[in-house]
C-alpha cells in the first residue's frame, strides 16, 4: 500500500519562496498544498506529484522568461492555481504550462494569463484538462500564442474549459482527443486539426471566432451538437474543411457567419468525405461555400434558413453525381407537396448565374437586399444570359421547418 505524503507550505513573502525546493525534496506522489500567496514561477516537475491550491488566489508568477511550469514526468496534478508571467518568444513556445513525454497528468480549475501560450502538449497522452480558464498576453492576436497547443499528443480529454482571446488551438498529429463543453471565445482558429485523426468535438460553445473549427488533413473527425456563432469579420467562417476523409458534422447549430461551411473539395477524391446531417444552419451570409468541386458528400435532414445565400461555388463547375444531398429543409424552396407526404414533389435546384456579382464581391454584397439588386437577381433568374449551372439539387426537399 502507498504512503501519500501529505506536505503543507505556507509562504507569507513574495521572493522567500522555496517551491521548487519542495517539489525537488518531496516523495514521487506527494501532494504539495498551498496556501493563499505569490510563489515564485519557473519551476520544473520531474516526478509525480500533485501541487494543490487550498485558496482561491494561489498564484504561481514566471519570470518573464521561458514557461512558468514545466512538466516531464507521469502523473503530475496540478489543480486550483493562479498560473501567470511566462517568457514571450514565440520561437521557445513560452508557456503557463508545458508538458512534455508526459501520461496521465491532470490540469484542474486552474486560471492561466499573461502567458504567450497556454499549455503546450508535446507528446502527452492519456491527461485530463478540465475547468481551466486561459487566455493569452495581451498581444496583436497574430503574436499571441495558442491557448491549447498539442503536438503528437493522443487520447487526452479538453472538458469545460473556457479558451479567450488567444491565438489558435492546434492540433497536429494527435488522434483519438476528445473536446467536450469547453467555449472558444474571440480567438483567430478556435480548434485547428492539422493531420490529426479520430478526434472528437462535441457540446462545445464557439462565438466571435475569425475561424471556429478548421480540418486540414484528418480522418474519422467527429463534430456533434456544438454551438457555432457570430465569426468575426466579413470573410468569418464557422467550419473551414479540407482534405478530410470519413468528416461526421451532426446536431450541429452554426448561425450568424459570414460563411457558415467552407468546403474544399479535390478533384480526385473518390467516395463520400464528408457526412452533414441534422444540423440547423440558420442566418448566415453563405450556408454552403464550395472551393473547387461540390462531391463526395452527404448532405441530409438539415434545417437551412434565413441565409444570404445557400449555395455558393467560387469557381466555374456543376452538380457531382457523387452527392447524396436529400430531406434537408430549404427556404428558399417554392415547390408543393400534393401528396401530403412532408417532401416537395419536385427537387430543390440551385444554380450558379453568369451575373451574380455578389457572390465574389463582399463590396457589392452589401447592397444584396436593396431594390435594385433583387430585380437584378429576379432577371438573372428569369433571362439568365449564359446557361447557368445546376451547383446543388435536393432530390427530396422538405416542405416543413421541424
Amino acid at each position: 500500500m502507498r504512503i501519500v505524503g501529505i506536505i503543507c507550505f505556507l509562504f507569507s513573502s513574495l521572493f522567500a519562496n522555496p517551491l521548487q525546493d519542495a517539489i525537488d525534496k518531496a516523495s514521487p506522489h506527494a501532494i504539495i498544498k498551498l496556501q493563499n500567496g505569490i510563489y515564485k514561477g519557473n519551476i520544473t516537475i520531474t516526478k509525480p506529484l500533485s501541487i494543490v491550491g487550498l485558496g482561491n488566489n494561489v498564484i504561481i508568477e514566471g519570470e518573464q522568461s521561458g514557461s512558468v511550469i514545466t512538466i516531464t514526468s507521469s502523473h503530475v496534478k496540478l489543480q486550483n492555481l493562479r498560473i501567470r508571467g511566462s517568457g514571450d518568444h514565440m520561437y521557445a513556445i513560452d508557456a503557463a504550462i508545458s508538458m512534455h513525454h508526459a501520461d496521465s497528468c491532470e490540469i484542474i480549475q486552474c486560471h492561466i494569463s499573461d502567458a504567450l501560450y497556454g499549455i503546450d502538449m508535446d507528446m502527452v497522452t492519456n491527461s485530463l484538462i478540465k475547468n481551466n480558464y486561459i487566455t493569452s498576453k495581451s498581444f496583436d492576436i497574430p503574436l499571441r500564442g495558442d491557448g491549447l497547443k498539442l503536438y503528437y499528443s493522443n487520447k487526452n480529454i479538453f472538458d469545460s474549459n473556457i479558451i479567450e482571446k488567444v491565438r489558435d488551438v492546434t492540433l497536429n498529429y494527435s488522434n483519438e482527443n476528445l473536446f467536450t463543453s469547453n467555449q472558444f471565445l474571440s480567438n483567430r482558429f478556435a480548434t485547428h486539426i492539422s493531420l490529426s485523426h479520430g478526434n472528437l468535438l462535441r457540446d462545445n460553445r464557439y462565438k466571435y471566432n475569425s475561424v471556429s473549427i478548421m480540418l486540414m488533413g484528418a480522418k474519422d473527425t467527429n463534430v456533434s451538437r456544438n454551438m457555432i456563432y457570430s465569426s468575426n469579420g466579413a470573410a468569418g467562417i464557422g467550419v473551414m474543411i479540407g482534405a478530410v476523409a470519413n468528416f461526421l458534422f451532426e446536431k450541429n447549430s452554426v448561425r450568424y457567419n459570414a460563411k457558415a461551411l467552407y468546403i474544399d473539395g479535390k478533384e480526385k477524391e473518390k467516395g463520400i468525405k464528408r457526412f452533414i446531417i441534422d444540423n440547423e444552419i440558420a442566418y448566415n451570409g453563405e450556408a454552403f461555400h464550395f472551393h473547387a468541386t461540390i462531391k463526395d458528400n452527404k448532405i441530409i435532414k438539415n434545417r437551412v434558413y434565413g441565409n444570404i445565400e445557400d449555395v455558393v461555388k467560387d469557381v466555374a463547375g456543376s452538380f457531382d453525381t457523387s452527392n447524396r444531398v436529400m430531406y434537408n429543409y430549404w427556404d428558399r424552396y417554392s415547390g408543393f407537396d400534393r401528396d401530403g407526404d412532408g417532401i416537395g414533389d419536385t427537387p430543390y435546384e440551385v444554380y450558379q448565374y453568369a451575373d451574380k456579382l455578389w457572390q465574389y464581391n463582399h463590396t457589392i454584397k452589401f447592397f444584396y437586399a436593396s431594390p435594385i439588386m433583387t430585380l437584378l437577381n429576379f432577371l438573372s433568374q428569369l433571362a439568365p444570359f449564359i446557361e447557368p449551372n445546376m451547383i446543388m439539387k435536393d432530390s427530396k426537399p422538405l416542405i416543413n421547418l421541424n
